[in-house]
């Protein structure tokens, strides 16, 4: 009798033991950073990159570039709470990295503009709180890449409508404090809002502001008939196609007429479209052919004398015999006068030699002054 009671208390204890034990480790495993009203205008870079939860609301963060970059390198966080900040748009991966976290809340700043990939790689977050903000207009595509979102908390912002995906699925959804406009434009959110298995916290606060009609009616029973908005649509669509194509004919009849009529009224002849290649090559053939006889001008006297310029050498030494006969031979074929003497030869020569160019130094001058001595 007496060992059940030890055997229970052991068992008791051992229980005890066990959940404390548990409760150790979770606590544990959780790293909370707590910066709040401290007047932050930066997030902390030299924070533990295993922080579960980061908490700095009530600071004067605009989540920068340099922001978000601290922000990816927190990967296990889990919670982040930048709420009542001075955020004022949500660009595009803003926390992309941060694939565990499961709750981010941005209330209460000044968010006036959210990307459509605002949200993209939080395929962990449940819950999402974007109220007391200015939003004005949002899509239901913002919050696609959030595959376990469950909770979405817009109330008072300034939403008119909120155009949302039939596919779209919630387990709770806030809407109140925003002046929504119950018009065909917010059909496809009531059609949603009634369909699916979501729950509208503060249904009865969540009406209609515009039309005077209906203002004070829940959004979800106002009486917005899809026949309606059908009709209107094709109203709509009937009154602006034609007049649209009404414009477009009268600006190209006025277009036509006046490119094909003069001041007068008479027909003016239009230029060939697709012949202004041709006036360019006519252009360009005529500047190059003058460019071309500009530079033969030039450059013809130069040729000229280059080509009847004599090119002298040296004379070889077995070469002196055959120039001694051809000389001979030249100086005979002259003809001669009476009242000449011998010297006549040598004068003439002289005189030849008298009126050559200059030579280059390389002349047979040479020979022909030993060929006058031995004469």
């Amino acid at each position: 009798v007496n060992m059940k009671p030890s055997w229970l208390v052991i068992w008791a204890v051992t229980l005890v033991l066990h959940s404390v034990t548990a409760v150790y480790n979770i606590t544990s495993q959780t790293v909370t950073y707590e910066e709040s009203g401290k007047n932050l205008s930066d997030i902390p870079s030299n924070l533990f990159q295993n922080i579960t939860k980061l908490s700095l609301k009530n600071n004067k963060i605009t989540l920068k570039d340099t922001d978000k970059e601290i922000l990816r390198s927190f990967i296990n966080l889990i919670e982040l709470y930048l709420n009542e900040n001075l955020i004022t748009v949500l660009y595009n991966n803003s926390f992309c990295n941060l694939t565990k976290l499961v709750i981010l809340d941005i209330s209460n700043n000044h968010i006036n503009t959210v990307h459509k990939a605002a949200f993209a790689g939080l395929k962990q977050l449940s819950v999402l709180n974007l109220s007391c903000n200015a939003i004005t207009q949002l899509d239901s595509d913002a919050f696609t890449s959030l595959e376990s979102l469950m909770v979405l908390n817009l109330q008072h912002n300034f939403l008119k409508f909120f155009h949302i995906k039939s596919s779209f699925i919630l387990i709770k959804i806030v809407l109140a404090g925003n002046p929504w406009t119950c018009s065909c434009e917010l059909l496809d959110l009531q059609l949603w809002l009634n369909a699916s298995n979501v729950t509208m916290e503060n249904e009865n606060n969540t009406v209609c502001t515009f039309p005077n009609t209906m203002e004070k009616f829940s959004i979800k029973m106002a009486a917005i008939q899809p026949a309606d908005c059908k009709t209107e649509r094709a109203s709509l669509e009937n009154t602006v196609t034609p007049a649209i194509k009404l414009k477009s004919s009268a600006l190209l009849r006025d277009l036509t007429t006046d490119n094909t009529t003069g001041n007068n009224g008479t027909r003016a002849e239009l230029p060939l479209l697709g012949k202004s290649w041709i006036f360019l090559a006519g252009v360009l053939g005529f500047v190059l052919s003058t460019t071309l006889l500009i530079f033969t001008a030039i450059k013809c006297p130069t040729w000229y004398r280059y080509l009847i310029s004599y090119s002298h050498r040296r004379l070889e030494e077995n070469d002196s015999e055959m120039f001694e006969q051809e000389f001979s031979a030249d100086v005979s074929s002259f003809p001669t006068e009476s009242g000449t003497n011998d010297e006549d030869p040598i004068e003439t020569l002289e005189e030849i030699h008298a009126f050559a160019p200059e030579e280059d130094g390389f002349i047979e001058d040479k020979y022909i002054d030993s060929y006058v001595t031995e004469e």
